[in-house]
């Protein structure tokens, strides 16, 4: 048993490291790529240009939704409300907390980053409302935040049970809301395309960190009782 939690550890580790290497790999790559407008960020116009003659009422209204939702004002609500109600339902905050964390670590990346790189909004005639964004464009704060958020739960609902159908199925839907939401931002005009796929390398590269302080934290705790596991984490089999 010992020889397995080792196993197990070991994996988790490196499932960590590999996440945080590929995150802050794509995300450095993304940016050489606006820096150099080439590679990525030679889609960034023509996908502007084309979702803005496709726009309809119906699916304005949607997208319009799903970006209200992922935006700084609500998002944080919803996670707070949602990780107090978890925390005094369950008893069990170290989750929470992570989560919590996770969140915050990627919002003070992004809005630095914005800070840094100071990348002009794309131009006001492909804004649905133009000048209501009047921070900087790169990366995209609400796709960083969705993505942190539905990547970082993904994996902790994930751990409860792990199993690989499970894994399949929380990937799909995270790929899936991330979409959403990064769609969401190119649609409405205020992000280009590569402002939103590096804040998905910073959601990814934010999940591993999250494994990694996790899996650390488990180990701790089956040191500290001997051999008995902490609900929600991985039983080895």
């Amino acid at each position: 048993m010992a020889l397995l939690r080792t196993d197990a550890s070991r994996a988790s580790f490196a499932v960590g490291v590999s996440l945080v290497v590929i995150g802050i790999a794509g995300f450095l790559g993304v940016l050489d790529a606006v820096r150099e407008m080439d590679d990525l960020a030679s889609l960034d116009t023509p996908v502007l240009e084309w979702l803005a003659s496709v726009r309809s009422p119906g699916l304005t209204a949607v997208l319009t939704a799903v970006t209200t939702v992922s935006g700084p004002v609500v998002l944080p609500i919803l996670v707070a409300v949602g990780g107090l109600g978890w925390g005094l339902w369950r008893r069990e905050w170290w989750h929470v907390l992570l989560l919590l964390g996770a969140m915050v670590c990627s919002s003070a990346v992004a809005v630095t980053v914005k800070l840094v790189v100071a990348r002009p909004r794309p131009p006001l005639d492909s804004q649905l409302v133009p000048g209501l964004e009047s921070t900087y464009s790169f990366p995209s704060g609400h796709t960083a935040g969705a993505a942190t958020l539905v990547l970082v739960l993904a994996y902790l609902l994930w751990v409860r049970r792990p199993t690989a159908r499970s894994l399949l199925a929380w990937s799909v839907v995270s790929v899936v809301a991330i979409g959403a939401v990064a769609l969401s931002r190119l649609y409405l005009g205020y992000h280009f395309v590569t402002d939103v796929a590096a804040s998905a390398a910073l959601g990814v590269a934010v999940l591993g960190a999250v494994v990694l302080v996790d899996r650390a934290h488990q180990a701790r705790a089956l040191r500290s009782t001997g051999s008995r596991p902490q609900s929600g984490s991985p039983q080895p089999t």
